[in-house]
């Protein structure tokens, strides 16, 4: 913890009187989001009687995804760790778009990934500060809970060579056309729209809506319509029809949503090797007043050697969700296609 302790002290005489609050508040928010329930907690019912999941949420968090190899054999944050770390997190400056910090041991260069250089920040005051700062979901030091060592199961032989595949054919032809550009550059489709869903780095509310047959999902920062999902157990789609976000049929489980996600194309590439065999089984339980457990597995026996699922805690957040107009003044694709037509002219006139 002395990495941990030298942040502390940088920061406490700024931010004692939250970081004490925080401390409180985390020490018995962290313990429910571990043990995933609130005992003897019942979800109240919408007028049809499903368990009410309305609101908006947010899975902001900097727990890593999958652990880092420093923390490897820890599962849990002892609550001390999780606390103080929890108060370097949400100090006064902190940069919410510092990804990965946790999984940088060295103390200086977690300080350096932490804070901006700079108070300006557009991101600071529309999308990314919120009533409550962002810091740790849970106790856990991944997200992903299942391997239990909190790592992605390695990628099959056939989707490396896929990865490989890939790259040997964009190379020297990254910027020959928009069509080579990566999806979400080009606002096709963004990699955390789900399903399955995974935190973003900035936007990240949510809002669901439920009706007697339907429920709708509807991320902030979305370049596709939201996720309409029928609850019915009708017949699938034609396998031949491939959509970005799947086909998803859902149905009630007890008090928890279950929704699983089939005919996904292949060209959504879902952390870089997905395929069209991918099925995604996602998992919604209300567990207090304000948390909903989300869980998803990931079923792809052509991209990863096993399935592996993922647990995150959506906290409850009052905050309005702003319009991602993903095109809106996006000249990137354009401009990045131009320079380097403007390139290839200048070696060309170079060659005679």
């Amino acid at each position: 913890m002395t990495a941990i302790r030298g942040g502390l002290a940088r920061v406490a005489a700024v931010v004692l009187p939250a970081a004490v609050l925080a401390v409180c508040l985390f020490s018995a928010g962290a313990t429910a989001a571990q043990t995933g329930t609130d005992e003897g907690y019942k979800a109240p019912r919408t007028a049809w009687g499903h368990p009410d999941l309305e609101g908006r949420y947010t899975m902001e968090t900097f727990t890593p995804l999958e652990r880092p190899a420093h923390l490897a054999g820890k599962e849990f944050f002892t609550e001390e760790e999780a606390a103080e770390l929890q108060v370097l997190l949400t100090a006064e400056g902190v940069d919410p778009l510092a990804g990965n910090v946790l999984a940088l041991e060295d103390e200086e260069r977690r300080q350096d990934r932490l804070y901006q250089d700079s108070d300006t920040h557009y991101d600071n005051s529309v999308w990314l500060r919120g009533n409550t700062p962002k810091g740790l979901s849970s106790r856990r030091t991944s997200l992903v809970v299942d391997p239990r060592d909190g790592r992605i199961p390695p990628r099959t032989r056939e989707a490396e060579r896929a990865a490989v595949d890939r790259r040997e054919a964009r190379r020297g032809r990254e910027f020959e056309s928009h069509l080579v550009r990566p999806l979400a550059e080009r606002c096709i489709v963004w990699p955390h729209e789900g399903p399955p869903m995974v935190p973003p780095a900035y936007n990240d509310i949510l809002q669901i809506l439920q009706t007697p047959d339907h429920v709708v999902i509807a991320p902030e920062l979305r370049t596709n319509k939201p996720r309409i999902i029928p609850l019915d157990a009708g017949p699938r789609i034609s396998d031949r029809i491939r959509l970005f976000q799947g086909d998803p049929r859902a149905w009630w489980d007890g008090d928890t949503l279950v929704v699983e996600s089939t005919n996904f194309s292949g060209k959504t590439l879902f952390r870089g090797a997905a395929t069209e065999e991918m099925i995604v089984v996602e998992r919604f339980t209300r567990v207090d007043a304000d948390t909903i457990r989300y869980e998803f597995t990931v079923d792809d026996p052509r991209a990863w050697t096993s399935t592996w699922s993922v647990e995150i805690p959506m906290v409850r957040r009052d905050d309005e969700m702003f319009e991602y107009a993903c095109h809106e003044g996006n000249y990137d694709v354009g401009n990045i296609l131009l320079v380097n037509r403007n390139l290839e002219r200048q070696a060309a006139a170079q060659e005679q």
